[in-house]
């Protein structure tokens, strides 16, 4: 019996060596406990970084950190938190026991997309089971909501109106949106097709409060059934192009083009004195000669002076370099001769504005003005 109890005795001790022994083990936390002096650092937030704008539709979020250090003998996991505070009492995720990741860094992705068109924080610990070290601080970063248009709305010129005017001015309500966008503008294009391969107009215009209104930049050809649309965009953002809408141009009031003017008749060279060749070519013209009837009649005059061989000439017209003139010449005046040799004569009568037939001069400095005298 005495052999019998020592060897239970020598069954219980080598026992409980054994429980002491397992409980020991550094490698299991959660029977071991803490590991007293063991530091473990906060893990360093990487993505997203603090202030990270991050479009809803470019989710679920995916959270990375630079592992944490640990003085201690057991592998770490982590905790990650993602929270609409600072404080993180209103805590949207949680996930505990994740484990490291390779390269010296851990990523989680979210298992959901988070409510866009606010702020979050995040932030992690690591842990052993037993031991943890400190949160990392508090990131923030915004959850948007993507720009996105929808189509305009044409109000005028539509349902095959006749306009007004060639210039008629576009009218249509704004594009609804998803988002908050910046600087709305619009593409707007007419064609004489409804397929717009025959554009006859492209033209971009800024957004105005509701609706917008932009009056043609161009007259639109005249008498045409034209077809016109626009669409929404903030680069890079393009929106759908509106439904189609035709409107008509007014028919083109066409002008009769003013009668010639009576041109010169034949040649008035046969006369021998040039007051009669003036005479003669004054009459092939109404009561009053415009600038440029002014301006052939002289040069006529000048051309017959000189065909009849009348001395003092050669003659022309004389091209002013200033001041009033009919076309850029004297509106009465032929001349000979340049430089301080010119002479000059009127040869209409203006006194009482009938443009009366006259050879008066010749003249010469100082009592003229010197110009270029253009010989015919």
């Amino acid at each position: 019996m005495k052999s019998l109890k020592c060897l239970c005795a020598a069954s219980l001790f080598a026992a409980a060596s054994c429980a002491v022994e397992k409980s020991e083990n550094p490698l299991t936390p959660t029977v071991a406990g803490p590991i007293a002096g063991v530091e473990i650092s906060a893990p360093k937030p990487l993505e997203p970084a603090v202030g990270a704008q991050i479009p809803g539709d470019k989710q679920p979020v995916t959270l990375l950190v630079e592992n944490a250090y640990s003085s201690g003998p057991r592998p770490l996991s982590y905790l990650f938190e993602v929270a609409t505070d600072t404080g993180f009492n209103s805590r949207v995720f949680a996930q505990d026991s994740v484990p490291p990741g390779d390269g010296g860094r851990t990523a989680l992705r979210l298992p959901d997309a988070l409510a866009m068109g606010r702020a979050y924080y995040w932030r992690a610990k690591a842990q052993d089971g037993a031991n943890e070290g400190p949160y990392s601080a508090p990131v923030t970063f915004n959850v948007f909501t993507p720009v996105a248009f929808d189509k305009p709305t044409l109000i005028s010129p539509i349902n095959n109106e006749k306009v007004a005017t060639p210039r008629p001015s576009f009218r249509f309500t704004n594009a609804p949106h998803a988002g908050s966008p910046t600087a709305v503008s619009y593409a707007l294009e007419i064609a004489s097709n409804d397929t717009f391969t025959s554009k006859i107009a492209v033209w971009q215009l800024d957004e105005k409060p509701n609706e917008t209104a932009f009056p043609s930049a161009a007259d639109m050809p005249g008498g045409m059934q034209l077809f016109w649309h626009v669409r929404a965009f903030e680069a890079p953002v393009l929106g759908p192009w509106s439904d189609t809408q035709v409107f008509r141009t007014p028919t083109p009031v066409v002008v009769p083009p003013p009668p010639s003017p009576p041109g010169p008749g034949g040649s008035c060279s046969s006369q021998t004195q040039p007051f009669n060749i003036v005479q003669c070519r004054r009459a092939q013209y109404g009561a009053h000669m415009s600038p440029d009837q002014v301006v052939v009649f002289e040069k006529s005059v000048a051309s017959d002076i000189n065909k009849a061989g009348i001395s003092g000439g050669p003659y022309g017209v004389l091209k002013k370099s200033s001041g009033a003139s009919c076309g850029g010449y004297a509106c009465d005046i032929i001349c000979a001769g340049q430089g301080s040799s010119q002479k000059q004569w009127d040869i209409l009568g203006d006194s009482d504005g009938a443009q009366t037939p006259a050879w008066n001069g010749p003249n010469g400095i100082p009592n003229i003005r010197v110009d270029t005298c253009e010989i015919q």
